[in-house]
């Protein structure tokens, strides 16, 4: 291994994360910085891209601080981010417009369209898995329809983690895992004009970025980017990766065998495969090399719920959705020692199933606490991720489960997702896991490890989590609650959609919207 530090640079739908490793894993200084999320109207959810650079530019400078580190004493950097959404650049690389995020459902009435025109089937076997509406090909069908002068003035189309690297080196491209968003074909695993051309959107194919191997040196710091990082110029970066796949390299899966479970703003449940296996219920997408699938069940309803709670009842410098959850256990004890019948749809933003779900909190009586709700919100938050795990369970051996995001380092919520899947389930020690996926290709662009293979050794488990027969008996008699009410649900789901609408902000859309849906159950 080569001498010198490593940072993983994670750009998330709400924050930036930058995080500076030794070349064994061990953190040695984290840098956070918040960027705004911005709802224009109902179903819209933006971010301004100059200010989600600025947001990394700080995270940068704050993981530096915090490791007491020169910025020429990084030997490479390596950087991941939320997938999907949009992040368009005009032809002079400057941002078209606010970035569209991945909890954004302005697109769900294409969705709607390609499902009457037998385009989403068509698009399951050609693209391996049917557009959601938060898909940059789903936006760019509907930018192309509601907005084309922009749609017209695309000069690149990218994701976060491509502006965060454009805005560190002035190099367009993108990786092979997020090339793969809806652009290529399965079996190939190329850009695809056809399949563009299916969409409708063959007009993109000219704005779409060179793909790179996660683990290649993409460019180089430049000499603005270090002015406002404190990074020196010319250090190398490496294409890096999306969040998704980086948190399964963090965690050390990267054989066929092992799911990752990343519980973060979204529900995230992943297994790679060394064949396509496209389904309705999840997405097929590149893995980390040719050859090499990832099947991604994933929904946007997971630990963005408790951020949600935390926001509407928490307390200012209480530190966090994180800090509270650990605030609250003496009020969460109390809540598990009896059993609950509160039950908790964590739909805040979108959900597995095609109709336009909404969240919902069901069974509550006046002698409910905070920590009752909370215990419902965090159950909801789990049986979501059950319901993406038994669908690639069905299809894929799984020998092995690890886990990462969300607070799942807590032992309680680790505890119950092992009670709840009726499996073991593991945590590692290095609890950064998509900073690490992204550091690991770093190193590996940089020379510090010989391969992505050998650098994932590193990750050692921290601690294994059995499930409890008696827990696990309540946690099955809680998910049968959850799943037959919704159920029931799901016929009133459009009639409670109809009148959505952010607060202050009309709903200009002509067309009905719904919610996002991923990995969706028919």
């Amino acid at each position: 291994m080569s001498r010198g530090y490593l940072l993983g640079l994670d750009g998330g739908s709400s924050s930036t994360k930058a995080v500076i490793f030794d070349t064994k894993g061990n953190v040695m200084g984290v840098g956070r910085e918040a960027c705004c999320l911005e709802h224009p109207q109902a179903h819209w959810v933006e971010r301004d891209m100059n200010a989600a650079w600025a947001s990394a530019a700080a995270a940068i400078r704050g993981a530096l601080e915090a490791a007491e580190l020169d910025g020429g004493e990084i030997l490479a950097i390596g950087v991941t981010a939320h997938g999907d959404g949009l992040y368009p650049l005009d032809r002079k690389g400057e941002p078209l417009g606010h970035a569209i995020t991945s909890l954004d459902s302005r697109a769900a009435s294409m969705v709607e369209r390609w499902c009457q025109e037998d385009v989403r089937d068509e698009a399951l076997a050609r693209i391996g898995q049917t557009p959601f509406a938060f898909s940059p090909v789903t936006l760019l069908a509907w930018m192309q329809n509601r907005q084309p002068e922009r749609f017209a003035a695309l000069g690149h189309v990218l994701t976060c983690k491509d502006w965060l690297r454009f805005k560190l080196t002035g190099t367009v491209a993108t990786d092979f895992t997020e090339a793969s968003t809806g652009y290529t074909d399965v079996n190939t695993q190329r850009y695809s004009l056809d399949a563009l051309s299916m969409l409708g959107i063959d007009g993109v194919f000219d704005a779409l970025p060179e793909v790179r191997m996660p683990d290649e040196i993409a460019g180089h710091v430049c000499e603005a980017a270090a002015r406002e990082t404190g990074l020196k110029a010319g250090i190398p970066v490496a294409t890096g990766l999306h969040d998704v796949t980086a948190s399964a390299v963090g965690l050390g899966n990267i054989e066929s065998d092992t799911l990752t479970i990343a519980a973060g703003t979204f529900s995230i449940n992943e297994v790679f495969s060394d064949a396509p296996n496209p389904d309705p219920r999840w997405a097929t997408r590149n893995g980390l090399r040719p050859g090499q699938w990832l099947n991604m069940a994933i929904s946007p309803a997971s630990s963005s719920n408790l951020e949600w709670f935390h926001r509407q009842w928490g307390r200012t410098g209480d530190g966090g959705a994180g800090a509270f959850l650990a605030d609250m256990e003496e009020a969460l004890d109390e809540a598990f020692r009896s059993p609950s019948r509160l039950v908790y749809h964590p739909f805040l933003y979108g959900s597995p199933y095609d109709e336009p779900a909404s969240a919902g909190l069901f069974g509550l009586q006046g002698w409910h606490g905070r920590g009752h709700v909370l215990r419902a919100i965090l159950e909801g938050v789990v049986f979501n991720h059950r319901v993406h795990v038994d669908a690639l369970a069905s299809t894929f051996a799984i020998d092995r489960i690890r886990i990462t995001g969300g607070g799942s380092h807590s032992p309680r919520l680790a505890q119950l997702f092992a009670d709840s899947l009726g499996r073991p389930l593991e945590t590692s020690r290095i609890q950064e896991a998509a900073a690490w996926g992204a550091a690991i290709c770093a190193g590996v662009a940089a020379g510090a490890f010989s391969s992505i293979e050998a650098a994932t050794r590193l990750c050692e488990v921290d601690h294994r989590y059995i499930p409890d027969a008696r827990r696990q008996a309540e946690c099955q008699q809680g998910f049968e609650r959850y799943q037959r009410l919704i159920e029931c649900l799901r016929p009133l789901w459009e009639m409670l959609d109809a009148n959505a609408s952010s607060p202050g902000a009309p709903d200009a859309e002509s067309e009905s919207q719904s919610r996002p849906t991923a990995g969706a159950t028919r």
